[in-house]
């Protein structure tokens, strides 16, 4: 199994319960070089591309940006990732540190199912990239608009001048584009979203397209500088032409999942705190006098 370890938590608790399971059913931990020292001596460092390649399952401790990468990161040859939590909100990650070895122990007897995940696959500028969630051109802070022009499949449909354009897949419309004011879309529906944020000029709406029809973003010379993001990570900080092509591909990633309803069900409760307009303290003093006890050891997730 693989370790995929969030940037800067402290995730030597979870680590530690992953490695005494796999000491007593004599399995093997890898882990990125880079990461050595953040695990114990048994976990094996292996240089970053060969952790994903080597294992059969990966363990992305973290939170939905941890279980990107993870998902990135196999991307040539997708294995399956279960998601543990230890961040705020969590989207896709699915199990708390406590339910761990009963996971663990499943995910060895295959009992769970694959939830599976489409990607963009987006050349730019001449680079590959591949984005879980979403690609997005955004402005750099002090500078002027996003100008660019869409196609699709060759054709000119328009242009943008905004703050950000914003490409998301299903899964990623729950992410920026939400922000921005784009659709949610069904994770069992195939589309791709393509939304401005704040929009000054041009395109000032949503546009949902199918996945088999190729997308090309191209920077008009009057834009400003931008900022090219892939599922929130800065890829390119500062672009003033080319072009973005973005195509669809499915079943990219494969996600672990245990109760897929009570899932879908926590999800949901999550969108509606993120439209509430609390502060968690606020929302903690609507809680009964039980639950409010109940939680005070627990953070309710804030509004993002």
């Amino acid at each position: 199994m693989g370790l995929v370890l969030h940037p800067t938590r402290d995730v030597t608790e979870v680590v530690a319960i992953i490695e005494r399971w796999a000491a007593r059913h004599h399995k093997t931990l890898y882990v990125r070089a880079q990461d050595r020292h953040r695990v114990p001596a048994s976990v094996e460092a292996v240089p970053e591309n060969e952790v994903a390649v080597r294992a059969h399952a990966l363990i992305s401790i973290g939170g939905d940006g941890t279980m990107l990468g993870a998902l990135r990161s196999a991307v040539l040859d997708p294995k399956p990732v279960l998601g543990v939590h230890l961040g705020r909100l969590g989207f896709l990650v699915e199990i708390e540190p406590p339910a761990l070895p009963e996971a663990l122990s499943r995910l060895l007897s295959k009992d769970f199912t694959i939830e599976s995940h489409a990607c963009l696959a987006c050349d730019v500028c001449g680079d590959d990239v591949v984005a879980f969630n979403d690609i997005a051109l955004v402005r750099q802070p002090g500078s002027g608009f996003v100008t660019a022009t869409l196609a699709i499949d060759g054709q000119r449909y328009g242009y943008y001048r905004a703050d950000a354009v914003v490409v998301s897949t299903p899964t990623g419309s729950t992410a920026y584009s939400y922000a921005a004011g784009g659709p949610l879309i069904s994770p069992a529906a195939d589309a791709v979203v393509v939304t401005p944020s704040a929009p000054m000029a041009g395109i000032s709406r949503s546009i949902v397209l199918s996945p088999n029809e190729k997308i090309q973003l191209e920077l008009e010379p009057h834009s400003s500088a931008v900022v090219v993001e892939m599922d929130g990570v800065v890829f390119r900080d500062s672009a003033s032409e080319g072009t973005v092509d973005i195509s669809y591909r499915r079943n990219a990633g494969l996600v672990v999942r245990f109760d897929p309803l009570r899932h879908q069900e926590r999800n949901q409760l999550k969108m509606s705190l993120l439209d509430l307009p609390f502060l968690p303290d606020q929302l903690r003093e609507l809680l009964p006098d039980e639950l409010r006890g109940r939680d005070n050891q627990r953070e309710i997730p804030p509004r993002c």
